[in-house]
């Protein structure tokens, strides 16, 4: 594969990105710090990724750079077929309810300024012939849940345009697959109390990498996820109304 990747410099990204390079995958990172893609371009290099892992500036704050970085990864690789996003931002749900300008800030990066970002990737891929776009969303945008209020709302909304586009370019080659994770350690979750069936970065990693392989439209990682979401899902607005989770 040729990837493009924004967020492989920190957590379940940066594992991912290794599994793909030690797999002798082409690979072109985006992000916000230079330095960060820098030390991560020579890791992934160690890592086996084949030829020299460039990078070019990609802030998901700044939609005006978006079309200018993904021409800068097609020129270099010669093109690319795999576009992969997991950067975003996390605050907690009391954080954001005493941070207007935190709240509009993290809706923007999630939900807005993401979906800009894959719309560029999907003309992109399409002109391209097709590809994968795979995209890191959440379970907490599965259900209205007291913790994760406004940055679940972030996450429904991209987890339902990626879904859209998967019913609509299907058939023309693009293979969308919208990633689930439930709690991961990671330094975004650093001093949360990790719930069970909490997940660490090497494995979600390895199952999101199977997905891209097979394109399955979604994925939950850790599987367990799957099962816990399905019960949530169907639980009573009485019952949610009670429950902390």
């Amino acid at each position: 594969m040729r990837v493009v990747f924004l967020g492989a410099t920190k957590g379940m990204g940066r594992a991912l990105a290794r599994k793909m390079a030690s797999r002798g995958e082409s690979l072109f990172l985006l992000g916000r710090s230079e330095d960060e893609l820098s030390k991560s371009a020579s890791d992934l290099a160690v890592y086996g990724a084949s030829g020299e892992v460039q990078w070019a500036h990609c802030d998901l704050m700044q939609p005006a750079g978006f079309a200018n970085a993904l021409s800068a990864a097609e020129k270099a690789m010669g093109g690319f077929d795999t576009v992969v996003v997991t950067a975003g931002q996390f605050a907690s749900q009391e954080e954001l309810e005493e941070d207007s300008a935190l709240a509009a800030q993290v809706a923007t990066v999630n939900f807005t300024n993401t979906m800009v970002f894959c719309e560029a990737a999907r003309h992109a891929l399409l002109e391209q012939g097709g590809g994968t776009l795979c995209v890191f969303s959440s379970v907490a945008g599965e259900r209205g849940r007291k913790p994760v209020i406004i940055y679940g709302a972030t996450k429904a909304g991209l987890s339902a345009y990626l879904e859209g586009l998967d019913h609509k370019y299907r058939q023309e080659g693009l293979r969308v697959v919208t990633v689930k994770p439930g709690f991961v350690r990671t330094s975004m979750t650093q001093g949360l109390k990790p719930p069970p069936f909490a997940g660490d970065p090497d494995d979600v990693a390895e199952t999101v990498l199977k997905a891209i392989d097979k394109g399955t439209p979604v994925v939950y990682a850790p599987a367990p996820w799957k099962a816990v979401m399905a019960v949530i899902r169907r639980l009573p607005r009485s019952v949610m109304r009670r429950v902390k989770f």
